[in-house]
């Protein structure tokens, strides 16, 4: 496990921090389940990523991938094997070891038919696994991926023994699960028996809000410590220049976008997508929602992403030539399309702004509000849909565009296959230029209207410190966080 801070977390909390403390974590995104492998969405990964469970490697809150439960490896020549030694004397809750065999099951569980898990393609190079001993995993190629590492920081490590995900687990992290109780809170403890260091906190739990301002009502009445994520601007002026409180502003990787069907018309026009896109205000509506905070990009590739470039001159804001488009595309009186859209923030309000943006052009919006679970497998699995809106947390998730059977049907050869070679690239450098080149064509081609970046803003009480400030993933760390002793 990696340290988050230059000084032992163990000496800080012995000197001045409450080692039994539980720290109260506020939260809008309570997970479906407790599977990542089942449709959980990221309130999974914001409880239980590095917590509960853990992976060969981690990303870390800096954006860097470092070694978690694999101590070393080593890479064939050709770059088709790869050699994993595990970490030596690790153990799950449940007090069996870390074996090879735990490894290979657990990639299998994201690899498998039945899985949900975004990566699943991205690990689709992998031709075998094999175990040749406890503390030994080769896994063997059919193609390069110089992603591997990267990719395999998603995969958990699951004991080969557990059953129930959903509503159980069996990690190899600091916190075990104490208790969930279904919309209300999930508890973590600290776990006694962990391989690494400890934290320096005797455990967590997750309190879960629908609503934004019971979540920052929670802090302020100080029923919560701290708040993973704030949801609007206008709540930071409570927070801000009070000293009981801290704000921080890290680097977000989720993007809110206007997702489009390219299967269906007319959004399998170019010229429709790209009307669409043109006809929408972006720096009005992220005003709008988000006020100072919050970045415009233009594409799906956020700053922290190594092949990040500006985008946002591409398709800007032009209501007339966005007319115009729409005549060329066929559509000169404009046409009528659903927008399915998440019933949570800010999602309706996205929706409302751009129904009054398009009417400015002809396009006339329906609006219909839909639960996360209806999404899921409205617009996910069946893809029953001809826009919608969604928040996509991931960090470097550009690869989802080289992929046509992702719910928004992309396909665009030359992208799949820049793609394709990105992950065969010998060296960093090539693996970034060729998906610099993918970016640049999947903004031309408007494949979705990439609305913003969201802000990463952590709001906690001033006695509260050593929390992650980026939220990559939406992961959220907890074993560095410290409460001062009272």
């Amino acid at each position: 496990m990696v340290a988050l801070l230059g000084v032992s977390p163990a000496v800080l909390a012995q000197a001045a921090f409450d080692k039994d403390a539980v720290i109260e974590i506020g939260s809008l995104y309570e997970p479906q389940n407790l599977d990542n492998t089942a449709g959980a969405g990221q309130g999974i990964n914001e409880a239980f990523n590095g917590n509960v469970y853990e992976a060969l490697f981690a990303l870390t809150d800096a954006g860097t991938v470092v070694n978690s439960l694999a101590k070393d490896y080593t890479v064939s020549e050709d770059g088709l094997t790869y050699t994993f030694t595990l970490q030596p004397g690790v153990t799950f809750h449940s007090g069996d070891p870390l074996t090879s065999a735990d490894v290979k099951a657990s990639i299998e569980r994201v690899t498998a038919e039945a899985s949900k898990s975004s990566r699943k393609k991205s690990l689709s190079t992998i031709a075998k696994i094999e175990t040749p001993d406890d503390a030994t995993v080769v896994i063997t190629l059919s193609e390069k991926s110089i992603s591997l590492p990267y990719n395999l920081s998603y995969v958990w490590i699951v004991s080969d023994t557990a059953k129930s995900l959903a509503d159980s687990e069996d990690g190899t992290g600091p916190y075990t699960l104490a208790d969930w109780r279904r919309g209300s809170t999930l508890s973590l403890d600290r776990n006694d028996k962990y391989w690494g260091t400890a934290p320096t906190n005797a455990g967590v739990t997750f309190n879960y809000f629908t609503d934004a301002t019971a979540l920052n009502n929670a802090l302020l009445t100080g029923a919560v410590d701290i708040i993973t994520s704030v949801q609007s601007p206008d709540a930071l002026a409570q927070f801000k220049d009070n000293a009981d409180f801290t704000v921080t502003n890290g680097q977000s990787t989720t993007k809110e976008i206007l997702a489009f069907n390219d299967r269906v018309a007319p959004f399998d026009n170019v010229k429709v997508r790209k009307a669409i896109a043109r006809a929408i205000d972006d720096k009005k509506l992220l005003q709008s929602i988000w006020g100072e905070y919050g970045t415009l990009i233009g594409s799906f590739v956020p700053p922290t992403d190594p092949w990040y470039t500006d985008l946002t001159a591409v398709d800007a804001y032009d209501p007339a030539s966005a007319k115009a488009l729409l005549a060329e595309a066929g559509y000169p009186d404009g046409f009528t399309f659903k927008l399915d859209t998440p019933d949570y923030d800010p999602h309706p309000i996205v929706a409302e702004f751009i129904k009054s943006e398009l009417a400015k052009v002809g396009v006339t919006v329906e609006i219909n509000i839909i639960t996360a679970n209806e999404w899921y497998t409205k617009v996910y699995q069946s893809l029953d849909f001809a826009a919608t809106l969604q928040e996509h947390v991931n960090h470097r998730d550009i690869v989802f565009y080289g992929n046509p059977d992702f719910y928004w049907g992309y396909n665009n050869p030359k992208v799949i296959e820049l793609i394709k070679q990105s992950e065969a690239s010998a060296t960093v450098d090539e693996q970034t230029a060729k998906l610099l080149e993918a970016n640049k064509l999947i903004a031309e081609d408007a494949a979705s209207d990439w609305l913003y970046l969201y802000p990463q803003i952590v709001v906690s009480a001033s006695s509260v410190t050593g929390y992650p400030v980026n939220g990559l993933n939406s992961q959220f760390f907890a074993y560095s966080i410290e409460k001062a002793a009272k």
